[in-house]
């Protein structure tokens, strides 16, 4: 078969879309991907990759090539930010004897975007064109026909499928009419990066930390960034009467961090954020030869690290669907049930977990909140229920639940 019959278009060049385009890659499928920014983006969210994501990548290549470059954390605590108290600690460690990687790498997105386009991308059947940005699809019998901007104008291609994987505001969701269902959240949330040392101010600090406040909830994470001390980030809620400006001041930014965790003298920071948060599911991953995966698919609150892995969860179903397919092996049915699977583990696991994960950080009855610290205390205490919590939080319930959907 011709490239013109075969080859998968994926637009968006972030983790997911480069993921995709990799394993599409390795399965004998040439791929263009298309990016409208002009160079990769350093953009500072997930940084999060769970036991079950690199799994994945390492059967890619990608896990031991990243390990160095990474912070590995087993451990994850929740902690009464009120009182300073350590509620429950899970440590994923325990699971050694079950799972591959039996901790999480804290390895940013736009890195591991990178690592995969330096390595892999640029070949004849690996073809990744940033500045280039998609207006339109026109799907046909025999394909797809795809027109895109670029620096020499207005041009056109012909592609076997396309799949969006270009974000929250996916302009291939949209070109194809797929609904995007769910909610806005009232309050937006404010990511705050300092290479001030945590730890020196709170020493039960580990690299992953949950901060359950009936005021203001905090999760604290440490990312590698580009120093060798690292880089701590904080995110935190902010009400509807505080307008971005203003969050975004130093002088706010400093009030913030010393209210959450007073030092002598000022935090060095070194970037600061104010974003919406969604909670929505695409109505279909699939629509003809158009297929939706990663943030295109499903956006969620960041508590949990769970939006990154489930977009290269998708990635990973998808691509060993869509090469069946290509190959004459399967009929095109199968990749409604790519839809079925995916839009399932992202509805019951995905938005259900990270849903209740915000709800128990900002829970503000004292008595719910008195229970849910026991609750978290006596499943962390377990081994049995504490490996239960771990696995449906690294999303390995999530891959065994929708493998099960015929």
């Amino acid at each position: 078969m011709s490239n013109e019959t075969t080859r998968v278009l994926v637009v968006g060049a972030g983790p997911v879309g480069m993921v995709c385009a990799l394993a599409l890659n390795r399965l004998g499928i040439p791929v263009t991907v298309l990016e409208s920014e002009p160079t990769p983006v350093k953009d500072q969210r997930a940084a999060t990759i769970h036991p079950s994501t690199l799994e994945m990548l390492d059967d890619l290549g990608i896990t031991e090539k990243i390990r160095a470059h990474s912070l590995l954390s087993s451990i994850y605590r929740f902690h009464d930010r009120p009182t300073g108290d350590v509620v429950a600690e899970f440590d994923l460690g325990r699971l050694k004897d079950e799972i591959r990687f039996p901790y999480v790498l804290q390895y940013e997105q736009y890195k591991l975007t990178a690592a995969i386009a330096e390595e892999y991308a640029n070949e004849s059947d690996f073809d990744v064109r940033f500045s280039h940005t998609l207006t339109g699809l026109t799907e046909a019998a025999s394909g797809i026909e795809v027109e895109y901007t670029s620096p020499a104008g207005t041009e056109r291609m012909a592609a076997a499928y396309v799949v969006g994987c270009d974000g929250g505001r996916s302009t291939v969701r949209k070109l194809a009419g797929i609904e995007f269902e769910g909610f806005t959240y009232p309050e937006r949330f404010i990511k705050i990066a300092t290479s001030s040392d945590l730890k020196t101010v709170k020493p039960d600090l580990v690299f992953r930390n949950y901060f359950s406040d009936p005021n203001e909830w905090a999760n604290v994470f440490k990312v590698r960034g580009e120093a060798p001390e690292g880089l701590w980030r904080v995110i935190l809620p902010i009400g509807q009467d505080e307008d971005d400006a203003t969050a975004l001041s130093p002088a706010r930014v400093e009030e913030r961090l010393q209210k959450f965790l007073p030092k002598a003298g000022p935090y060095d920071v070194e970037y600061r954020d104010v974003y919406g948060v969604n909670q929505r599911v695409a109505a279909t991953f699939r629509q003809g030869r158009i297929l939706l995966a990663g943030d295109s698919a499903h956006v969620n609150n960041p508590i949990g690290g769970m939006g990154m892995n489930g977009g290269i969860h998708d990635a990973i179903n998808l691509t060993e669907k869509l090469a069946k397919v290509i190959a004459g092996e399967a009929d095109d049915d199968l990749l409604d049930l790519y839809s079925r699977q995916r839009r399932h583990a992202a509805v019951n696991y995905v938005q259900a977990q990270t849903i209740a994960n915000k709800r128990l950080l900002e829970q503000r009855d004292p008595e719910v909140r008195r229970r849910n610290f026991d609750e978290l205390r006596r499943t962390a205490e377990k081994f049995e229920t504490a490996r239960a919590y771990m696995r449906r939080a690294a999303l390995f319930d999530s891959l065994q639940d929708a493998a099960a959907i015929s």
